[in-house]
Parts: C-alpha cells; sequence; structure tokens
C-alpha cells in the first residue's frame, strides 16, 4: 500500500511541477528554462511566510502574486523579442535563471532552508499511517489538470490560444490579438511554477539551485508528453512509477535518473513523444 501511495504522490507532485512549464511550451513553442528558478522563487516565498511565523497557506497566495509579477516582466522584456528565435529564447531563459539564482543567493544566502508544513499529521489509509500532506497533493494535481485543461479546451481564451498554436498569422488575421494571449500565457506558466515551489517545499529542503533536478525533469515530461494536460499527467504517472520502483528496489541514485533515461529511450523510439501516432 506504500509503494501504491508512493506511486500517486510522486505522480501528482511531478504534474505540479511541470504544468507550468507545459502551459508555456504548448502555447509559444519555448521551453521555458527560468522555470527551475521560478520553482526556487515559490519555495523562498514560502519560506519568508514561515519566518514571518504566519499560516503556512499564505505561501500560496504568494507564490503566485510573485510568480505572475516576475512571468509579466520576463515576458515583457525578455521573451517576447525571442519568439521567432526559440534558439535565442532558451538560452536567455537559461541565463535569467542563473541570475534571479544569484540574486536568491544575496538575498537569502546559500544555507539549506526548512518551510512549516501547511499539514501536519498522517492519515490513516487501508491500515497504513501516510503522510496527510503528500495525499493532499494527489487531488491537487488532479484539480489542477482539470482546471487547466478546462481553461485551454473549454474557454474562449482557451480557443483564441489554440487559434495561436495553430496558425498565428491567421489567428491575428482574425483579429485575435496573438501579443496578449501570448502574455497571459507566460504569466500563467510562471505563477504555476512558483507556486509548483512553494507546494513542493514542505517535501524537501529550500536552498537556491533546488529548482535544476526539477526542470531538468519537467523538461523530459514535457517533451514527452507532447501538448495535452491529459497526456502530461498519464506520462507523470508512469514516469512516476518507474521512479519510485527503481527507487525502492535497486537504489535511490539511480531512482533519480529514471525520468532521464526513460525519457531519452521514448525519444529515440518515437521521436515526436507520445502525443503523435
Amino acid at each position: 500500500m506504500v509503494l501504491t501511495l508512493d506511486i500517486l504522490t510522486t505522480a501528482a507532485v511531478l504534474f505540479i511541477v511541470t504544468a507550468g512549464l507545459m502551459v508555456i511550451f504548448g502555447v509559444m513553442k519555448i521551453v521555458n528554462f527560468a522555470h527551475g528558478a521560478l520553482l526556487t522563487i515559490g519555495a523562498y516565498a514560502s519560506f519568508v511566510i514561515t519566518q514571518l511565523k504566519l499560516n503556512p497557506w499564505f505561501g500560496v497566495p504568494l507564490a503566485i502574486i510573485v510568480g505572475v509579477a516576475v512571468g509579466m516582466v520576463v515576458e515583457q522584456l525578455i521573451v517576447r523579442p525571442l519568439y521567432k528565435r526559440p534558439l535565442d529564447a532558451i538560452l536567455a531563459t537559461w541565463g535569467l535563471g542563473i541570475v534571479i539564482g544569484q540574486t536568491i543567493v544575496m538575498t537569502f544566502g546559500r544555507e539549506v532552508q526548512f518551510v512549516e508544513t501547511p499539514l501536519k499529521g498522517a492519515i490513516l489509509v487501508a491500515g497504513t499511517d501516510y503522510s496527510a500532506y503528500r495525499l493532499l497533493l494527489i487531488p491537487v494535481a488532479l484539480g489542477l489538470c482539470a482546471a487547466l485543461g478546462g481553461l485551454l479546451s473549454g474557454t474562449r481564451f482557451g480557443v483564441k490560444t489554440r487559434a495561436v498554436i495553430m496558425n498565428e498569422d491567421l489567428a491575428r488575421g482574425l483579429g485575435i490579438h496573438s501579443g496578449r494571449i501570448r502574455f497571459i500565457t507566460f504569466s500563467l506558466g510562471a505563477a504555476l511554477g512558483s507556486l509548483a515551489g512553494m507546494l513542493i517545499t514542505p517535501l524537501s529542503s529550500v536552498d537556491p539551485d533546488m529548482g535544476l533536478p526539477w526542470l531538468v525533469s519537467a523538461f523530459m515530461l514535457v517533451m514527452v508528453s507532447g501538448h495535452s494536460m491529459a497526456s502530461l499527467l498519464v506520462t507523470c504517472l508512469v514516469f512516476g512509477a518507474c521512479q519510485v520502483l527503481v527507487s525502492t528496489f535497486v537504489s535511490p541514485v539511480l531512482g533519480g535518473l529514471t525520468i532521464a533515461v526513460l525519457a531519452a529511450f521514448v525519444l529515440r523510439v518515437r521521436p515526436k513523444g507520445f502525443s503523435h501516432g
């Protein structure tokens, strides 16, 4: 039972971490390599709440506000001039991630910090005590998947977004403001990244480089899963299960490499990932 819950909660964490990167990549075809830095920003938002002795749940709105603010500035100043040059955009966001990391070091130092868990204790599941907070992340991930899926497929914004994805020139000809769609999308993706950082911090420590390993896993999952939130959720479940099984029965070190190795194998066999036949 513990193994099953480990798999489900790991998949939930992977989805929460990857959703923001997926939103930006799905609409803009830009891999936001500052995503790891956005996770770290969210983690430090949570740390600030802990330092101020406030209710840990205040970390949620703070992380979202900070993420949106950073996303707006980055989209306007850095990403917008580079839409037609995706490789330059990758380099620019990578460099931005380094700058954000150094700013965090200058502000908070290099020490490893810890935050307070918003939900303490364990819940009895089929005779097994399991972390209440980890279990909470399962409905959070499912809710996020449903909300983002609904937004991108069932709203006017979603229709306009799909039009921009399929044919930006035609969408512009129909009066859709593609620049505004990209601005909103990037800000949303940044907010999701920052929120993910806040949500995962109770499960780990907070330090200026914590976002990097998550960035690698998120990047691999997005490449494999294609463009839909549902396929991303399934990919997170499959890869998360493999990671937990390898970590449990072989070695935690190899478990950490599982997602990268599996993704490389899948992309070798199916270069366009799961979403294309």
